[in-house]
């Protein structure tokens, strides 16, 4: 919005025309987010306290998380009011891609807005059946995939491309659909996953969520994109805006869920940021590097998904609980101990992920 509006005062001060520079602009909708979220938290929590809107916690888990019963829970509206606001104040709101990565995000985060709605004021505690979750979520993700399909202009957009490689792009037509509807759902569940410490989620989606606005720039810019042999995709620059409003919004959240956490953001905020790493990366043709740079949003669904198997086939655990943070937490390792450990991870796999824009 405000884009237009120093567009106007531009033709009467040429010094608007600054606000032209998209960095500037990421850098303002980043600094919009953080701010929002300093200042609407204290109130967010405060309500959540009086409403008694708290963590419900597994009695079978590690002891030590007792002591969070009660903390006020659906902090991830804070992420989604802060990303949105800034979002909108500063992105071109004529880009596809804008309105198609925010309006997926707001999706699911109504989608785990009911299913925090249902456990924790309903008192349901199974909360949002699951197949009626993952129903909404495919609605979303497949609504996505066919606009992004049917509104490609060029074939980059729905062609596969491999990290390292610069001449390896496979044309995957209407395969380009399933693949999209995969990465948006899987990433929104995997996040889900890893949402069970404080802070553990959040940071590691800042990082992805950061290193996405990097591919998003290069990849909206014809030059750097020749230059580093990447696929040139036109408008997806504005996505930098839209991942520095998320970077923005993370650290503002992070204040008050880092440990001891003030505030959880439930599902409400994981499903969402998972679906917005996951949309960017597909407008972005990065899908792959998604997949290392999230390798602790991967390992931590992977143990479930070995956890469970093992359990139905051979009667036997391989973890002592899953997801594997809570392997680590039984074994003797400290709440923060597994948090900053798995930042460091995520921080090591967002670096390679990075790496694969020159190494070519």
């Amino acid at each position: 919005m405000l884009l237009y509006l120093t567009k106007y005062l531009s033709t009467m001060y040429s010094g608007f025309n600054v606000f032209n520079y998209l960095t500037l602009r990421a850098i303002l909708a980043a600094l919009t987010a953080l701010v929002l979220s300093f200042v609407v938290g204290p109130w967010m929590i405060r309500k959540f306290t009086e409403r008694q809107i708290g963590q419900q916690v597994r009695s079978d888990g590690p002891q030590s998380h007792l002591s969070k019963k009660g903390t006020p829970t659906m902090g991830g509206a804070l992420i989604l009011v802060a990303i949105a606001v800034g979002t909108l104040l500063w992105a071109d709101l004529q880009n596809r891609f804008v309105w198609v990565t925010l309006l997926v995000t707001l999706a699911f985060g109504l989608i785990g807005f009911w299913d925090d709605y249902l456990k924790l004021i309903v008192r349901n505690t199974r909360g949002l059946i699951a197949r009626y979750k993952y129903f909404w979520q495919s609605v979303a993700a497949l609504g996505c995939a066919l606009f992004l399909y049917h509104t490609a202009k060029v074939p980059a957009e729905t062609a596969l491309y491999v990290p390292f490689f610069k001449t390896v792009a496979v044309p995957l037509g209407f395969f380009y659909v399933v693949l999209t509807y995969f990465v948006v759902v899987g990433t929104s569940n995997a996040v889900n996953l890893t949402d069970g410490l404080d802070g553990l989620a959040i940071m590691p989606a800042v990082l992805v969520g950061g290193a996405l606005g990097v591919f998003a720039y290069v990849t909206g810019n014809s030059v750097f994109s020749n230059y580093l042999g990447i696929p040139y995709v036109p408008g997806t620059g504005e996505l930098l805006v839209f991942c520095t409003s998320l970077v923005g919004a993370g650290l503002g959240f992070l204040w008050f869920n880092t440990y001891p956490a003030q505030v959880f953001m439930g599902d409400i905020g994981a499903l969402a940021l998972g679906a917005a790493l996951g949309v960017v990366a597909v407008i972005v043709r990065q899908e792959i590097v998604l997949f290392i740079m999230g390798g602790v949003f991967v390992m931590e669904t992977v143990s479930v998904m070995l956890q469970v198997g093992s359990f139905k086939l051979r009667g036997k655990r391989i973890f002592k609980m899953a997801p594997i943070h809570h392997h680590f937490e039984l074994k003797g390792w400290a709440e923060p101990k597994v948090i900053v450990r798995f930042w460091i991870i995520t921080v090591i796999l967002v670096l390679i992920g990075l790496a694969t824009l020159k190494v070519r």
